[in-house]
């Protein structure tokens, strides 16, 4: 049985949401294209995370005060990545409740688009570019 006008079955692909028309904005296969993203990104995410606990369990004691303190240097370094990463699995997580939500895809400040492009750049996105860019000429005025 051939599926191909059943558009459930339809694989989305960077180039496919690119070409899709204005019409198309945010549908279910979009949605469902950037939550399997979203959903790839925390996995990864979540596996560098148990490859720094595990690492950092196996902590070998060294007798050389140099090489300890570059194991050192080096925890403190991996720890402060783990940091920005948690960040990013919150961001993440928010993106996949504004999916559920239906409001994935829409500037929080104006309600626009944020457009597509922008989206597959930054899945996490929450404003607009031009949002985004008052956001920061405005701290760079408030010295923010």
């Amino acid at each position: 049985m051939n599926t191909s006008n059943d558009t459930s079955f339809t694989v989305m692909t960077e180039e496919k949401i690119l070409a899709a028309p204005e019409s198309e904005y945010m549908s279910p296969q979009q949605l469902d294209f950037f939550r399997q993203r979203l959903q790839e990104e925390r996995r990864l995410l979540l596996s560098n995370a148990q490859a720094t606990t595990t690492h950092l369990q196996d902590n070998e004691s060294t007798p050389d005060p140099s090489d300890r303190a570059s194991v050192e240097e080096e925890h403190t370094l991996e720890l402060r990545v783990r940091d920005r990463e948690r960040k990013m699995l919150k961001k993440i997580e928010d993106a996949i409740t504004r999916i559920d939500s239906g409001d994935y895809g829409y500037c929080e400040e104006t309600g626009e688009p944020i457009g597509v492009a922008r989206l597959l750049a930054r899945p996490t996105a929450t404003l607009s570019i031009e949002a985004q860019e008052r956001r920061e000429k405005l701290k760079k005025m408030h010295g923010g």
